[in-house]
């Protein structure tokens, strides 16, 4: 199409100069549009329609699957990849040479992968895939099926995938299995062949190490057959309760040996649920018609906290839905099982015999994830800090929230809840082993490099935002993003630019600082005394020690005790940030240079009437030595 534009460029110039303009404009809104189009943040689309039927003797199953696969990228494709989990759980695979050769190894898998008996590991063998009706060659790598397709699926076209295998749940190690430490019979996780997500990066087929995941928004509709003493609680809307006896509704002795229950989950990237026979169930229906369900097994470790989490998680579904953006499902469950806590879509499996003070720090980090994860579906292997990290942004302020109304036993709420977390920071940079936060998430060279960059430093990415561009834009900015981008899959380009809209200031330094280099911030106040340029005024030098720079609030306390602040942008940022301090105790400063390692801000007030002056009075900067912030 481009060389026919050109073409047709050629030919219209040669026509009186009266008409040029007008055809050039016209010939370059064509381009530009057929650009446009090109570049669209497509998505792909799936439907999943699966049958299982579960065999709790040996904790193996038999599985029907069929998708109904949209190819809505530019791109005609010739392969297909699936994603086969549960075959990590096999010694000798990636995720047990990972966890036996890292210098520090998840304690939850160690070397057990290593040890596992034939009747303990877990696979999913695929005996049959048919596109549109016809017989496909594929070949298992691993935790990756390879489809090598005879005909390409077109741009545009949708397709049907019809699939039969078998598998076996693995003994609980790492977020998936059965039996796991509290009794749990099943946390069926990553538990079948999963579509490979394909985007504007093209292919996502990564081996199963043991970290973060990236899946296809669809829809799912799953029945799962299985001895009717069982309980299941999961992703989705449970489609024949009545049927099941749901609740042990019916006499328990007129069961039929087995049971099938359907659930229905629309618009997720994942599905995940829990079985147990010992399941007891409780629902809790919150004023905007939203349900909560809660499965556990009662018990004296887990009946008083667990009776207490709906009323507290009620309250937190409250501060989040103000906070971030409306929940728009119509359930979400807390399950206990897996081997601590992980997310899914409507649901999350925790481990359950735990404080109250546990129990509802984990029930709320997990629910975060619906946010930061679950709606927000950046891809977590590449941003593992869009996840991790900005959910334990949500989680620190809805804890802080909790305490203040008293649901925290122990705490109590206090002015800055992330001062722990720019701590942990601090140790990450003195520890040496930082990597920055752009690494993938499956190739960080230690476990706690992972941990603390994912978790700690992606929350202080977010906390920092809103030092630099004013609470009052951050709140409208975080509620923004998730507007625009909810049911989406955004990347840090397109975070920072809902906050570059919503500010007015660049921020792209921002970014390009805190997630592709390990820079750290220190800045330091030199001295201060009369003026040069002022004789009613005071000079205060201030140096850049760290190679990040970042904007700065300097607080000037005089001896009557007033403060202003001053606020020192960057000349990158093109501006400053909005606050909603008072006008007299809040002042714009002149732009600092970010080649300059010092900066001088001069002050209208003599020096003799300075009794103290500080750098980041509200805390929010990640500067790695206050000691020399403060002068007086």
């Amino acid at each position: 199409m481009h060389s026919y534009i050109l073409t047709q460029i050629n030919y219209h110039l040669n026509l009186q100069n009266m008409h040029k303009s007008l055809i050039l404009a016209c010939l370059f809104l064509i381009l530009t549009f057929h650009l446009d189009a090109q570049n669209s943040r497509w998505q792909q689309h799936v439907e999943y329609k699966m049958d299982i039927d579960f065999n709790v003797e040996n904790h193996t199953y038999k599985g029907k699957q069929t998708i109904s696969y949209t190819n809505n990228s530019p791109d005609n494709l010739n392969k297909l990849f699936y994603h086969l989990y549960f075959n990590a759980f096999q010694p000798g695979s990636m995720m047990d040479v990972r966890s036996i050769t890292i210098e520090d190894p998840d304690r939850r898998v160690g070397s057990r992968i290593s040890s596992l008996n034939e009747d303990e590991i877990g696979y999913q063998k695929v005996k049959s895939l048919k596109l549109n009706g016809k017989k496909l060659k594929f070949k298992t790598s691993g935790t990756i099926l390879e489809v090598q397709l005879p005909e390409p699926i077109l741009s545009g076209e949708t397709v049907e995938l019809e699939m039969v295998f078998n598998a076996q749940v693995p003994t609980q190690i790492r977020r998936s299995g059965r039996d796991n430490a509290e009794g749990i019979s099943y946390s069926m996780t990553q538990w079948y062949p999963k579509l490979c997500e394909y985007d504007y990066q093209g292919w996502h087929s990564n081996p199963y190490v043991g970290r973060e995941f990236h899946g296809i928004w669809g829809d799912f509709d799953v029945s799962i057959t299985i001895d009717s003493d069982f309980v299941i609680g999961g992703t989705g809307y449970l489609q024949n309760p009545e049927s099941i006896g749901y609740g042990y509704a019916e006499d328990p002795t007129s069961r039929p040996k087995k049971h099938t229950w359907r659930f229905l989950a629309p618009n997720v990237h994942d599905f995940a649920w829990g079985a147990d026979p010992d399941y007891t169930h409780k629902s809790y229906v919150r004023k905007d018609g939203m349900t909560m369900h809660f499965f556990y097994q009662e018990g004296e470790e887990t009946k008083e906290n667990w009776e207490m989490l709906p009323e507290i998680m009620d309250k937190a579904f409250d501060y989040i839905n103000e906070r971030f953006g409306q929940y728009p499902y119509e359930q979400y469950s807390f399950i206990q099982g897996g081997d601590g806590g992980m997310e899914y879509p409507m649901a999350t499996l925790i481990t359950g015999k735990r404080t109250l003070g546990s129990l509802v720090g984990v029930s709320v980090h997990e629910l975060m994830h619906s946010w930061f994860q679950m709606m927000l579906g950046t891809n977590e292997s590449l941003y593992s800090w869009m996840d991790e990290g900005f959910t334990t942004f949500g989680t620190n302020e809805t804890m802080n929230y909790l305490s203040g109304l008293g649901y925290i036993p122990g705490r109590k709420e206090v002015q800055n809840p992330f001062s722990r977390t720019y701590q942990g920071y601090s140790y990450l940079i003195q520890s040496g082993k930082e990597e920055p936060l752009s690494t993938h998430a499956d190739h960080f060279q230690t476990n706690y490099a992972y941990g603390n960059a994912s978790y700690t430093k992606g929350c202080v990415f977010l906390k920092q935002m809103e030092y630099v561009v004013g609470q009052e834009v951050f709140a409208r900015a975080i509620k923004r993003y998730f507007e625009e981008w909810k049911f989406k899959h955004p990347n840090p380009n397109d975070f920072i630019r809902v906050f570059e809209k919503e500010s007015g200031l660049e921020l792209d330094w921002y970014r390009e600082y805190m997630v592709n280099s390990t820079h750290f911030i220190d800045y330091s106040l030199e001295s201060f005394g009369q003026s040069k340029t002022s004789r009613k005024g005071t000079d205060i030098v201030i140096n850049r020690i760290g190679l990040m720079p970042m904007p700065l609030d300097v607080a000037v306390t005089n001896k009557k005790g007033d403060i202003v602040t001053y606020s020192i942008p960057l000349v990158i940022m093109r501006g400053n940030k909005i606050t909603n301090r008072k006008e007299k105790n809040w002042k714009a400063a002149e732009a600092w240079p970010w080649t300059n390692r010092s900066y001088t801000l001069t002050i209208p007030v003599d020096p003799d009437k300075i009794s103290n002056i500080q750098i980041d009075p509200s805390g929010g900067l990640a500067d790695q030595d206050d000691e020399n912030n403060t002068l007086n």
